[in-house]
């Protein structure tokens, strides 16, 4: 088949493409209509899957959510503002992830919760613990759930776009009808069903986007068709290729001859761009993956990890799934997307080139972030229409989440808890579907306040900015009580607000410059509380201790109360040495197996075989470690 490249790109799909985008969506969402009626039994089935989740179906399940249609944009916009290395903001987060699968699922899994807010009236006591899973409720379901609703949908709306010129709100009309009927109708096994059909449809449409792009890249360098030509020739002239920041913190390309910016392919930043490197490196893996609380990599685990480990049918389960999640999440799926994104830098060097090729899209909606919805244009006549399913599959298993999930922090956390706790389990579920509507309207709202997936992200981090040492102390500090948590949000939000303010009369702050001070603020305010602030009462926290077992000297005398009655034994406890192990062998085996693969896509073998023995060499402590935990779970 003969590749061009039109001036003016035509996106349109075939009889075969629409046929095949049906049946994906036939495929991803007629099983998930069998399950309305398990659902429908009880809270427990509409929001927690009656805790009997296998491990695979529980990790593919978390993969497939934080996959979502802005997924591919933000990384997207990431390689094209700051290099490869501008993935470093997510993948920092790799410790976060792995800390979770060894210090924290079997906790989480062991404290029979329904969901992570109930947590908070099992671990403190009084009036603040009601105070902080209430607030928490309506904070966190609606306003922070529907935020990130809002990006997904944005980014729905920049993608349809660009390839169909449709209008913002004809996209959140339809992909509203598709998530709400399902997400009411099937609660969390209907997520959990399509979720996993998806994944493998949204992988396999991202790998021919790379592959399609590469070839596009070999057309346009006329070096010929094929993908692999396309991928030599981007290594090449990419390779001699820079990102520096203009006056107004705008990135452009140059020649990197100078050393001034940041190398493109470079998997690391360049130090000697302080501010940079700050940003994008320095930051999360010094502070931010333990400090800063984020949907999905949450330190300590929360959210919909949470609701999936608390969903699991065993520990082993709930360790094995997350596992799974990591492993998925930071080696199988980053290499698609950073390849097209790399591509749409030869393919559109800058914004301008981006509207004149989409004429009929609006020039107010296109960013960085709209390189990868523009690239698609190269996928031939049924690729088309399985990359069209694909994105319909990420926007859907990321919206049917957060529907399902806040839904059931306003349900079961807020609702049933503090304005009808009488209620029926039926009359719960009927709520809980109109809550599902209600979040859609409110997210589709966001979305038309939202530029771009940056924007969004930076916002989203920042008021979350050190919290994320509470969500891992509580569990091994009993001193942390209700109220470190109410006065860490409350600082965060104001610092947060703050900032936002002074950026709005022309006062100029890096964004790694207000997380590092928002984050000490935060730190020092609910640490004082920690202090200062009424304590949790005894009984709640033996009562805790009784059921959680928590390790640590945190612990020390509530520990030496439990075991003077109720000796626990030596081989009952977790090995928190061993534990280490795990998390340690578990972050080498995901960073050197993801950057292994980025090397041999270079060229540059040696450092690929190398990268290979390390993952090797990890692998195998990893799976011993495992094997000793599995016994015990």
């Amino acid at each position: 088949m003969h590749l061009t490249l039109p001036a003016v790109a035509q996106i349109q799909l075939t009889t075969i493409d629409w046929v095949i985008v049906a049946a994906s969506i036939l495929i991803c969402f007629v099983p998930a209509l069998f399950v309305g009626k398990k659902s429908s039994e009880s809270t427990s089935e509409f929001f927690a899957s009656g805790q009997s989740v296998p491990w695979w179906l529980a990790g593919l399940s978390m993969v497939a959510t934080t996959f979502s249609s802005d997924t591919p944009n933000w990384v997207t916009e990431q390689v094209r503002k700051f290099g490869v290395a501008g993935n470093w903001q997510w993948w920092a987060f790799v410790l976060t992830g792995v800390s979770t699968v060894f210090f924290f699922a079997r906790l989480w899994r062991r404290s029979g919760v329904m969901t992570d807010l109930e947590f908070y009236e099992a671990r403190y006591s009084g009036k603040a613990a009601s105070l902080v899973r209430g607030f928490r409720a309506v904070y966190l379901g609606l306003f922070f759930n529907c935020f990130i609703m809002g990006m997904v949908t944005l980014a729905a709306c920049k993608i349809a776009n660009i390839m169909f010129g449709m209008p913002a709100w004809q996209t959140i009309v339809i992909c509203g009808v598709l998530n709400v009927v399902f997400a009411a109708h099937s609660g969390l096994w209907g997520v959990l069903i399509i979720d996993m059909i998806q994944f493998f449809i949204k992988m396999t449409a991202v790998f021919a986007a790379a592959y399609f792009s590469l070839k596009a890249v070999a057309v346009k360098t006329g070096v010929g068709e094929s993908a692999l030509a396309g991928l030599h020739k981007m290594v090449e002239v990419l390779s001699t290729q820079q990102v520096i920041t203009d006056k107004k913190g705008v990135p452009v390309m140059s020649d990197k001859a100078d050393g001034l910016g940041q190398p493109i392919l470079d998997i690391m930043p360049n130090f000697g761009m302080s501010e940079l490197a700050l940003m994008i490196f320095i930051v999360p893996i010094a502070i931010g993956w333990w400090a800063n609380w984020y949907p999905g990599a949450e330190p300590g685990g929360g959210s919909y990890i949470a609701q999936r480990m608390l969903a699991s049918k065993s520990e082993k389960d709930s360790l094995g799934g997350t596992l799974f999640f990591n492993v998925a999440h930071y080696v199988l799926r980053p290499w698609p997307w950073i390849i097209t994104g790399l591509c749409s830098i030869i393919i559109f060097p800058n914004l301008d080139s981006i509207r004149a090729a989409f004429p009929n899209a609006n020039p107010e909606m296109i960013g960085h972030d709209s390189a990868f919805p523009a690239m698609l244009q190269f996928l031939p006549v049924g690729f088309m229409g399985l990359m069209v399913g694909g994105l319909i599959a990420a926007n859907s298993s990321t919206i049917l989440t957060h529907l399902n999930w806040g839904a059931s922090y306003l349900v079961h956390d807020f609702y049933r808890r503090f304005v009808k706790p009488d209620a029926s389990e039926r009359h719960c579920v009927q709520v809980g579907r109109l809550c599902t509507l209600l979040l859609y309207v409110v997210a589709a709202i966001i979305s038309y306040f939202i530029n771009s997936a940056q924007e969004a992200f930076q916002i989203l981090i920042g008021i979350g900015a050190g919290t994320g040492l509470i969500y891992i102390l509580r569990w091994f500090w009993w001193r942390v009580n209700a109220w470190c948590e109410v006065v860490a949000m409350i600082s965060s939000f104001i610092a947060t607000i703050v900032f936002f303010i002074l950026s709005k009369n022309d006062v100029t702050l890096s964004f790694a410059n207000t997380t590092l001070m928002t984050v000490g603020f935060t730190s020092v305010c609910w640490l004082a509380a920690a202090f200062v602030a009424p304590q949790t009462d005894r009984s709640v926290l033996i009562s805790f201790y009784k059921k959680v077992r928590p390790s640590g000297p945190g612990w020390g005398s509530i520990r030496a109360e439990v075991e003077a009655a109720d000796p626990q034994p030596e081989n009952e406890k977790d090995n928190m040495p061993l534990a280490f192990m795990g998390w340690i062998s578990g972050c080498i085996v995901i960073w050197s197996s993801l950057f292994c693969i980025g090397k041999f896509l270079y060229g540059q073998m040696t450092e690929g075989y190398i990268l290979l023995g390390a993952t090797v060499v990890s692998g195998i402590v990893l799976l011993r470690v495992i094997n000793r935990l599995w016994v015990k779970s």
